[in-house]
């Protein structure tokens, strides 16, 4: 989907108007879309987004649910459901960040308003919209790589909590760390690659071993570090996910680790495979063959570099305009979520967790 097919004739706003809100904000100008207005319960916040782009701003969610047609919603994860729930029962097309909510049984109750209400609804898995992805899930589905039947997923930082002491790292709002955070988009990326099979069994082990230091060494934070007494979550995650047909995933996500870091997936299948990486577009595919002499093929593809969360709301406002398949269904959404809390749950109880135990 290219950001020209995108409808530029929806009234749409923005609640949650911190870095993310304004991300969007920049990227729905850039596309055309009539921006009404963004709300937030911050005045300070309220005012910079009125300021900046020229919009109305709102201290009430339904005020300006009121003046539009689509909602991107970018708050804490604790606050999805209250206001996706709202727009789902006007009918609102949604455009919601990930995760689906702080807590599986939030998820639930959001999934439940979007399958009643007539409206689009997007969740922000934005990786699926990168060009090697695109390229890559092209592959699999005319056949080059055979049966796809594992996923190596990493999405590692060195170093890269953000701002410790924000809701990021609080656990009663965000529902949890690296895990929630990186992990979320990791998970969808493998099952989306993997064609969203049925997940029988997780089992994972989450840590915290960095962001609760009072002396916690860095070179860059996205926020402010406000000390280790507001970081009540996991850093780091290491996790196995089973799923029918003996299709796996490995997962490895950290804020926090003593190695370098890397944003490469492996996708496995039985004629081929693939490597690339989230950060450089990278895209890799390695097979053998015995035609004339035993031999390996290593293909190196060169894409564009893309703006993600462009693409993805061209896709979003395309889906509204045209209908079909937004993309990041909500019940994808939720798969991912009840993978997450069976880590967590796998990480607690010291064994592997049926998703049906949930």
């Amino acid at each position: 989907m290219t950001r020209e097919s995108a409808s530029p004739a929806v009234p749409t706003g923005i609640v949650g108007l911190g870095n993310i809100g304004h991300h969007h904000a920049e990227r729905l100008v850039d596309l055309g879309v009539p921006l009404v207005g963004g709300m937030d319960v911050s005045a300070e916040a309220r005012e910079r987004f009125a300021t900046q782009y020229s919009a109305t701003s709102y201290a009430d969610h339904h005020a300006l649910y009121d003046d539009v047609d689509a909602v991107v919603i970018t708050t804490p994860n604790k606050f999805h459901e209250e206001y996706a729930v709202a727009a789902f029962e006007r009918d609102l097309h949604v455009l919601l960040e990930k995760p689906l909510g702080h807590t599986v049984e939030s998820a639930a109750r959001i999934s439940e308003a979007a399958a009643k209400s007539s409206g689009t609804c997007m969740i922000g898995f934005n990786n699926r919209f990168m060009n090697a992805v695109r390229l890559l899930e092209n592959r699999i589905e005319r056949g080059d790589l055979g049966k796809v039947t594992h996923v190596e997923a990493n999405y590692v930082r060195r170093r890269g909590i953000p701002g410790r002491g924000s809701w990021f790292t609080r656990g009663e709002i965000s529902g949890g760390g690296a895990l929630i955070d990186l992990g979320v988009h990791a998970i969808d990326l493998s099952l989306y690659l993997l064609g969203y099979p049925e997940v029988e069994e997780v089992s994972g082990v989450t840590r915290s071993e960095f962001g609760s230091r009072e002396e916690y060494s860095y070179l860059e934070m996205w926020g402010d570090d406000q000390g280790a007494a507001a970081f009540d979550v996991d850093d780091s995650a290491s996790a196995f996910v089973r799923c029918a047909g003996d299709r796996t995933i490995s997962l490895e996500v950290a804020w926090a680790t003593n190695r370098p870091p890397t944003h490469e997936f492996v996708v496995r299948g039985t004629e081929a495979a693939a490597r690339f990486d989230l950060l450089t577009n990278d895209l890799t595919i390695h097979s053998a063959s015995a035609d004339v002499t035993d031999h390996m093929l290593d293909t190196t593809v060169e894409t564009r570099e893309n703006d993600t969360h462009g693409d993805e709301q061209a896709a979003f406002f395309d889906a509204i305009e045209n209908g079909g398949d937004a993309g990041s269904s909500v019940e994808e959404a939720l798969t991912v979520q009840r993978i997450v809390d069976g880590i967590y749950r796998s990480s607690e109880n010291g064994r592997s967790v049926a998703l049906d135990d949930a």
